[in-house]
């Protein structure tokens, strides 16, 4: 089978095991996508270069694909686009097959993913807490392995949020890097559209495919004097409340930085978050009022069935903020975002937790403004500053993900990135069976944020035998004299990623070291020599794919 279509065919499957059907709005018919996969791998047969062949992507509700409805989040406000939006057309150029369109906050209008009348998007890895919004049903299709890559946008953090609740990375990029045609409003000035990946050079090659050239002249970035990176920290007391164990996680990742060579500072937090309070308290919110106002109000003026109430009575109070407020807010907000600037002054980045907590759907339905507003604490300013921002996984608390943001000046996206790579330590991983691509266990990979580095066999010292468990796999034996090559997939994934593998990996599958036909060695899955009796000896095939072909 092609690759492509073996991995359309493992995303389904996954849907369907899953059983989230809140992440989507529309998802395109099997069928269809399936056409659309052979066609890419008789593309890549002829010599077509396309960097993302067989890549999948979930593109958030409020961006245009064609041949399906843009919603928004709000069925009545649906329209049908003729074209993709430039984002995803990009996408699609490269390769990449789009599954459907994913479920968000009604007009992305919240950073808790469950204002929308096709239901609240639960978290990949806690069904009781939020997903976080508002590009929440990108985000969990990511988490839970179903695409490789989903668009989300983000206006006050709807990139980054979510990132960190599902354990993913969300690059928010400066503004205006990546075209917002064919993207609904929020606010327009500060919309940004986000990519989410399991791993940052996936994202980062996404990234890569969907910008423009800058549109706009900015003044030089100032030279970076020689030495390690700069990282800007705020003091303990100026992050405010956290859930328990967040603080003790975020020093972690401060930590880690440190040990990586990055030399750390403190910098005054003040103008960041005063500004951040601005976004709905101030009159910056009336822009919402402009991009979907007016089709609020004459939904609402007929009964507003499909307008989530939260999010309408955000709009429509937006309609009567008074002119000269935003001027004076403007003015203000300029003033601070100099201060900020200057606090920045020669560090590369700034790192801050995304959120300072993790609500639970409860918490949100008791208090849906307050729960919110506490969400955007670190992440509102961004755009406001005009800033490129980054957020990463940084470990667990109490089980669940726990996500740190870099954040830096306008442009300096690449900067931010590797900056970041610091705090995601990767190790390889060899697999020769039910974890390969399209395999029936892959998901398990994909769900810990592995990628696939390249494909090999091992070098001629082993066997490989058809085990008799259920899913099928094989059980790879080192016996020296005697072996072949085996057909290997190289994955690369989070050091802790693999621990996590370790421990849920049955018997009579263990973890060793494989050698690899080049004369290096990675972890990967070996199997017990004693569940080998009345195990067939398949190595004549090659590999674990050839052998389930030939049956």
């Amino acid at each position: 089978m092609s690759t492509t279509l073996s991995r359309v065919r493992a995303a389904y499957a996954r849907v369907e095991a899953t059983g989230r059907p809140e992440i989507w709005i529309d998802l395109r018919p099997q069928s269809e996508v399936e056409a659309e996969a052979r066609a890419i791998d008789a593309r890549v047969a002829l010599g077509e270069p396309l960097p993302l062949a067989g890549r999948l992507v979930a593109a958030k509700g409020n961006i245009d694909v064609a041949g399906l409805p843009t919603t928004a989040g709000c069925p009545s406000y649906a329209y049908h686009p003729e074209a993709d939006a430039p984002v995803v057309a990009r996408l699609r150029a490269a390769g990449a097959i789009v599954l459907g369109t994913t479920n968000l906050d009604q007009f992305a209008t919240g950073l808790v993913g469950t204002r929308s009348p096709y239901g609240a998007v639960r978290n990949a890895h806690d069904p009781s807490r939020i997903s976080g919004g508002s590009s929440s049903g990108s985000a969990v299709a990511v988490a839970l392995g179903i695409v490789d890559l989903a668009l989300g946008t983000d206006t006050a953090g709807s990139g980054r949020v979510p990132a960190a609740f599902n354990g993913i990375v969300g690059l928010k990029p400066t503004r205006g890097l990546v075209p917002t045609t064919g993207v609904v409003p929020a606010c327009a000035s500060l919309d940004c559209v986000t990519v989410f990946a399991r791993t940052l050079p996936e994202a980062e090659q996404a990234l890569a495919y969907m910008a423009s050239p800058p549109d706009r002249d900015l003044p030089p970035l100032p030279q970076r004097a020689p030495g390690p990176w700069r990282v800007a920290v705020p003091a303990r007391e100026q992050l405010g409340e956290l859930d328990e164990g967040w603080a003790e996680a975020y020093e972690a990742a401060v930590a880690q930085l440190i040990a990586s060579g990055a030399s750390v500072r403190t910098l005054d937090l003040t103008p960041f978050t005063e500004a951040a309070a601005m976004l709905y308290q101030g009159a910056f919110v009336a822009e919402r009022y402009t991009a979907v106002g007016a089709f609020v109000d004459k939904e609402a003026a007929a009964g507003g069935a499909d307008l989530d109430p939260t999010v309408a009575g955000i709009i429509t109070r937006a309609r009567d903020i008074p002119a000269h407020q935003l001027y004076a807010d403007t003015e203000r907000l300029a003033a601070l975002r100099t201060r900020a600037l200057a606090e920045l002054a020669d560090a590369d980045a700034l790192l801050l937790p995304t959120a300072p907590g993790h609500p639970t759907l409860a918490d949100v339905a008791a208090d849906p403004l307050g729960a919110n507003a506490r969400l955007g604490r670190f992440t509102n300013s961004t755009n406001l500053f005009d800033l490129a921002a980054v957020a990463v996984p940084s470990g667990e608390v109490n089980g669940l993900p726990f996500g740190v943001m870099l954040i830096g000046p306008a442009f300096t996206d690449d900067r931010l990135a590797r900056i970041a790579a610091l705090l995601q330590p990767e190790t390889r991983l060899a697999v020769v069976g039910a974890h390969l691509t399209g395999q029936p266990l892959n998901p398990q990979l994909l769900a810990l944020g592995a990628r696939l580095d390249h494909t090999t066999t091992t070098a001629s010292v082993y066997r490989l035998h058809a085990l008799p468990t259920d899913p099928p796999k094989p059980g790879l034996v080192h016996v020296g004299e005697g072996g072949a090559p085996v057909e290997t997939e190289v994955w690369r994934l989070p050091a802790d990623g693999l621990g996590r593998l370790l421990t849920a990996l049955p018997r009579p599958m263990t973890l060793g070291r494989v050698e690899l036909a080049d004369g290096t060695s990675v972890p990967g899955f070996l199997c017990e020599p004693t569940a080998l009796t009345n195990a067939e000896d398949i190595t004549a095939y090659g590999g674990w794919r050839s052998y389930l072909n030939a049956e």
